[in-house]
């Protein structure tokens, strides 16, 4: 599969989206139809052949990780929810409202953020504590990109683990297959047939480890003599039973 999702990965990870800088984002220019548009100079320094790739790094992202190495140090955490309103009202008279802005959306488009939003740790502070959970459409369309890109260069049809980490992903978000699949729809056909086939997967695991407990207790034999009865050894009988008791604790 190719999964190119063109999905938002994250309410932070297109950012700074509205959500997260407080603004809108700017409108697009129309198309001057008595000409091409005067070419404008780039902001912050010397102009740039036209041809130019947009910058992969922003000085300002120097700055904010010497300010805050627990968000955007060595390890990148998820951000909270209008963290660019956060560091303007923290530094007023040091950060540059359209700088900020610039290196902010380069640090949440980057791939070392979005594999962050992908392993569905919690969004931090500026100091970085853990303030909210990531919502699971963030984390899903964090796991496509990110395995998006990493398909783009690997020999391997990385498919399989993708499938893998979507399942996980959706056990984690402690919802029904059905709201999962909802909240998760992107445009991209292919990849909601791998999540749906992720989600079948989850589901008819659930159901086979539930009639196993209920055979278990039913059986008033002890976990070891009831894996040697299926097959089955000791330790994956007893993590089968365990995972199927937590299911079931859970409230529907």
């Amino acid at each position: 599969m190719n999964p190119n999702a063109s999905e938002p990965t994250d309410a932070a990870a297109s950012a700074p989206t509205e959500s997260d800088t407080g603004n809108s984002p700017p409108a697009r220019s129309g198309r001057n139809r008595r000409g091409p548009a005067p070419q404008r100079p780039q902001r912050g320094g010397a102009n740039q052949p036209a041809n130019t790739a947009p910058a992969r790094h922003h000085p300002m992202l120097d700055q904010l990780a010497e300010l805050y190495p627990a968000l955007f140090g060595a390890e990148f955490l998820p951000m909270k929810r209008g963290i660019f309103q956060d560091l303007l009202e923290a530094h007023p008279d040091t950060l540059d409202k359209e700088g900020l802005k610039a290196a902010l959306a380069l640090h949440t488009r980057s791939t070392r953020y979005l594999t962050a939003v992908a392993s569905g740790q919690p969004r931090c502070d500026l100091s970085g504590q853990p303030v909210e959970d990531l919502a699971p459409e963030h984390v899903h369309h964090a796991l496509v990109e990110v395995f998006r890109r990493r398909q783009g260069r690997a020999p391997q049809d990385l498919k399989p683990k993708l499938r893998q980490r979507i399942e996980q992903a959706f056990e984690a978000s402690g919802l029904g297959a059905e709201a999962y699949a909802a909240l998760v729809q992107t445009r991209d056909e292919a990849v909601n047939a791998l999540t749906q086939e992720a989600l079948d997967a989850v589901v008819a695991r659930a159901a086979k480890d539930a009639a196993l407990l209920r055979a278990f207790e039913a059986s008033g034999k002890t976990v070891d003599e009831f894996a040697d009865m299926y097959g089955m050894g000791g330790a994956d009988a007893n993590r089968t039973l365990e995972r199927a008791r937590a299911r079931a604790a859970k409230p529907a």
